[in-house]
C-alpha cells in the first residue's frame, strides 16, 4: 500500500514556488537549523497542499493553440512542448508565448485502484 506521502506527485516543486522552497530548505539544512528529514516531510506536504488547492480551488478554463515541436509518453506521464502558443482566457484576455512545456499525469498513480 502506498504511503501518504507517495500519493503526490513531485512536479510542482519544479515551478518556482517550489524552487524556492526547495533553495530555502537547503539553506536551512546547511546552516544545521532544521534536520533533512523535516525537509522532506515539508516537500511532502507541498506536495499535497499544491495537488488539492489545483484540484478543489482553481476553477478557471483556458484553450490555447500553438505548434506541436515534441511530445512524448513514459511511464504514465505526457510531455508536451508547444511553440508560438496563445491562449486564450476565460475573460476573454490573451497570452502568447515563445515556448511552452506541458507535463499531464493521470490522477492516479501506477498500482493505485
Amino acid at each position: 500500500m502506498a504511503t501518504e506521502a507517495s500519493k503526490y506527485y513531485e512536479l510542482y516543486r519544479r515551478s518556482s514556488v517550489g524552487g524556492a522552497l526547495t533553495d530555502t530548505l537547503d539553506t536551512l539544512i546547511t546552516e544545521r537549523r532544521i534536520e533533512p528529514q523535516l525537509a522532506m516531510r515539508i516537500l511532502a506536504n507541498f506536495d499535497k497542499a499544491v495537488a488539492d488547492v489545483l484540484a478543489d480551488k482553481v476553477k478557471a478554463r483556458l484553450t490555447f493553440k500553438g505548434h506541436l515541436d515534441t511530445y512524448r509518453f513514459c511511464d504514465d506521464v505526457w510531455t508536451f512542448i508547444i511553440k508560438d502558443i496563445n491562449f486564450k482566457l476565460d475573460n476573454n484576455a490573451q497570452v502568447h508565448a515563445d515556448r511552452v512545456k506541458i507535463v499531464s499525469c493521470n490522477t492516479k498513480r501506477p498500482g493505485e485502484a
